[in-house]
């Protein structure tokens, strides 16, 4: 079974920067795409950004322009850059692994809470 292992999130204050790290148990070219989506109490699994295995980047709306998805394949990781944070990105942020084609299979991680005070 795969994990993702999440680290790097905390609490930190409006207009702040945060960096979280997602490492796969498996290699990380194994995969199709790595994502992070969020989940604040009360609301719906929100997408925040996503990089394919060739690089492509696709980014929700609510963080463009703030957050920054990367990958380092020699380091089996993905990264998410987070700045300018706001209250309202408050939330536990997950890692998302996906694989295969036609019905690809999805890996979630266990996230890491990301607090910013206002």
């Amino acid at each position: 079974q795969v994990q993702l292992v999440e680290s790097g999130g905390g609490l930190v204050q409006a207009g702040g920067s945060l960096g979280l790290s997602c490492v796969p148990s498996e290699n990380i070219l194994s995969f199709n795409s790595m994502s992070w989506y969020r989940q604040a109490p009360g609301n719906q699994r929100e997408f925040v950004a996503r990089i394919t295995r060739g690089g492509d980047i696709m980014n929700g709306g609510s963080v463009k322009g703030r957050f920054t998805i990367s990958r380092d394949n020699t380091k089996n990781a993905a990264y998410l850059q987070m700045n300018n944070l706001k209250a309202e990105d408050t939330a536990v942020y997950i890692c998302n692994a996906q694989r295969g084609l036609g019905s690809p299979v999805n890996y979630w991680g266990q996230g890491t809470q990301v607090t910013v005070s206002s």
